[in-house]
Formats: structure tokens, C-alpha cells, sequence
């Protein structure tokens, strides 16, 4: 049984690799294991420091939007459109004519909250498809809808509930979420979920003594090393990006990872009804859809991604299910996802472990912190026993 000493190693060790590491685990009950190396930019990584979670954000605005699905304001299954207006007439993307013009048809399936919770309703990132990459370019818009009339436009790949696609789905579930609360995303989220968890140092804008904690973005750079990029998201946005807008530490993520563990209580307290948990832990997509390699066209943002290759992967309300036991430990069953800058979160509901493996670092799915990843995991069901 390794260690604290052991799990140290193992971080110091991945230090050849990324500038800087904070990871941690969790069971039920309490923290098991934290540990930070390396730096964050001009200072020493610290267990506190601030990272931009960007698609860590995903499962805790979906975990809100099943809240208001127990409040019954949302429902899993209506028509979308009923709250998002801008969703009435979706089209779907069929290719493009030799001139280039994008070739469009009506849906004839309707979104739901489903399908925007699962990553099946149609829509993509550019970074990671092709034909979104070239539509955006054709309509002049950026890669993320900014109002209702952006979004009514943006296509889809393929009719909502048929396939899986990794893109923007979120977003729209925390314009979904603002429609029936009457709330911007972030206020709603300080106010609710984040609150009720005694989460403080989470947010889209950041005080000067949070900022002070904010880790550096690195890019790797084709001799290996890393330059920092010049720029940051922790300001008044003009919308909140429900996908990716959040700045956390990995403290504040691992009472989020504990709540699903415990099936939505939080200090004797039911956040999340049975039902709500049952739908963030289980399969959620469509008959024979099931997670697809990511396949990357930006290389500077992301490498192709694929967590478990030759695995069956699905997908919940709110993570990526791995479908059997995986060589780090984790068991069928157990969720994960991850944010662009290489942070890792997974939570085990079997064995009742889950946690954090943060870095702040491009492109994504970098091959080397993968691998500090799993030799971390592997050493923390080693302890855990």
C-alpha cells in the first residue's frame, strides 16, 4: 500500500512533463489525499490555486439543471423549445455545395434537455469537427453562440438523440437553466448549488485575492517547453458559457465529487432526489449511441482524445461512463470528464472514491499527463485499499 510520500513521488516525478500539478482524491466521507507540485506561473503550486476548469463546468451546470428538474421547471424529455424559444426550427448541417454553401434541412426530431445533457442533440465544437469549423467560418459567427439568434442559427451534425457529439450542448443547458430560474447562470450557481456545498472559491469573476491564486495557461511548444498565454476568462463575461465559464480549485471540486458519491446529500441534507442521481450516474443516451474519439482539427488547442480506447464509453445527464473495469482501478460504472487545459476529474460510485488531477496546460489530452494521470489513480486505489 503506497504512501503519501509514494503520491508526492509520483507528482514530483510528472513535473519532467507539466509545469505544475495539483491532484487529489476523495471518499465519502472526506478528503483521502492532496498534494501540489511544481509552479503555477511565478509561484509554487499550492493545494488552494485557482484553474480554469472550462469543461469540468459541464457536470456541475448539468448537476443544476437536474435541480430544477426536481423543482419541476425543467423536464428531461419536453420539447426545449417551450423555454428556449431560439430551439423551435433546428436545422441540420448535410455538407456543402461545391461552392461552399452549407447544405441545411429541417430536423425532424425535436431537442430536449436529454439530448443537451448527453451530448447528443446534434451540436459540436469547431476544434473537434470539421464541418462546425467550416460553417462558422461560411456564417462569420464565433465558436460559441453569444445570443438567441446565434444559436437559432447554428446547425446540427444529425437528428437530436441519434448519435453522440461533443460541442456546445452544455452551453445551451445553462441558457435552459437562466430561462426557468430568472437568473444569470453565475448568480444562480453562486446562489444554489455552489453555496448549498459550501463551495467559496469557485466563480467566473474573480477577486484580486482569488486572482492572485490563479494558475498561468501553458502551451507546449515543439521542443517541449512551455510558453504562457496571454490571456485570461475571470472577468464580467456577456454571457455565461454553461460549457466552460467556471475558475475553481481542486478543494472545491472534490465537495462537488463528494455529493454524487453520496447520492445528493451534503452535510445531512438532500440536494439531489434519487431520481436526479440515478440519471447523473447511469446512462442516459439513445439505444446504440455510445461516446466517439475525438478527433482533433486544431492541434494547439487539443490532440484527438479518447479516454480507454477499444472501451465502451456512455454517457449520463452529466459525465462519461466507462463501461468496465479500467487498469487504473476505477470500476465499471464510474464517471468522468475533463476540461481543456488538462484537468481531470472521475468519481467511482462502486469503491466510493473519485478526484482531481489538475493542470493547466495545451493542447489537450497531452499523452504525457495522461499517463502522470494514471499512475496518480493507480497509487490512490492502492491506499484506499
Amino acid at each position: 500500500m503506497p504512501k503519501r510520500a509514494t503520491i508526492d513521488g509520483i507528482l514530483n516525478e510528472a513535473l519532467r512533463d507539466v509545469p505544475g500539478i495539483v491532484a487529489m482524491a476523495t471518499n465519502a466521507a472526506g478528503t483521502l489525499y492532496e498534494g501540489a507540485a511544481g509552479t503555477r506561473g511565478t509561484a509554487a503550486m499550492t493545494p488552494d490555486t485557482i484553474f480554469g476548469l472550462a469543461s469540468m463546468t459541464k457536470a456541475i451546470v448539468s448537476t443544476a439543471a437536474m435541480r430544477q428538474v426536481d423543482a419541476g421547471r425543467l423536464s428531461l424529455d419536453a420539447p426545449l423549445a417551450d423555454v428556449l424559444p431560439a430551439l423551435a426550427a433546428p436545422q441540420v448541417l448535410d455538407g456543402f455545395a461545391p461552392d461552399g454553401t452549407p447544405r441545411l434541412r429541417p430536423a425532424t426530431r425535436t431537442i430536449t434537455l436529454r439530448h443537451v445533457l448527453t451530448h447528443s442533440a446534434g451540436f459540436g465544437y469547431d476544434t473537434w469537427n470539421a464541418d462546425i469549423s467550416r460553417w462558422l467560418k461560411w456564417a462569420g459567427l464565433p465558436r460559441l453562440p453569444a445570443d438567441a439568434a446565434q444559436l437559432a442559427r447554428t446547425p446540427l451534425l444529425f437528428e437530436p438523440g441519434t448519435a453522440w457529439n461533443y460541442g456546445i450542448s452544455t452551453d445551451v443547458v445553462g441558457l435552459a437553466v437562466e430561462a426557468v430560474s430568472g437568473e444569470r447562470l453565475d448568480r444562480h450557481l453562486a446562489g444554489g448549488l455552489l453555496a448549498d456545498l459550501g463551495i467559496v472559491d469557485t466563480a467566473i469573476v474573480l477577486t484580486e485575492a482569488q486572482r492572485a491564486r490563479r494558475v498561468t495557461t501553458m502551451r507546449r511548444q515543439p521542443d517541449d517547453s512551455f510558453a504562457a498565454l496571454g490571456f485570461t476568462m475571470d472577468r464580467a463575461p456577456q454571457y455565461c458559457m454553461g460549457g466552460g465559464f467556471l475558475h475553481g480549485t481542486g478543494r472545491d471540486y472534490l465537495r462537488f465529487i463528494r455529493l454524487i458519491l453520496n447520492g445528493g446529500m451534503h452535510e445531512g441534507k438532500r440536494l439531489l432526489s434519487p431520481a436526479a442521481i440515478t440519471a447523473l450516474t447511469t446512462n442516459q443516451l439513445e439505444p446504440g449511441v455510445r461516446v466517439r474519439r475525438m478527433i482533433s482539427g486544431d492541434p494547439l488547442r487539443s490532440h484527438d482524445a479518447e479516454f480507454f480506447p477499444g472501451m465502451l464509453k456512455q454517457w449520463s445527464a452529466g459525465f462519461m461512463i466507462t463501461t468496465e473495469d479500467a487498469p487504473t482501478g476505477r470500476r465499471a460504472g464510474s464517471l468522468a470528464w475533463a476540461g481543456i487545459a488538462n484537468t481531470y476529474c472521475w468519481i467511482d460510485p462502486a469503491l466510493g472514491l473519485g478526484g482531481v488531477f489538475m493542470t493547466q496546460t495545451l493542447p489537450f489530452a497531452d499523452p504525457r499527463t495522461l499517463a502522470a494521470f494514471a499512475r496518480f489513480e493507480r497509487a490512490i486505489y492502492d491506499m484506499a485499499g
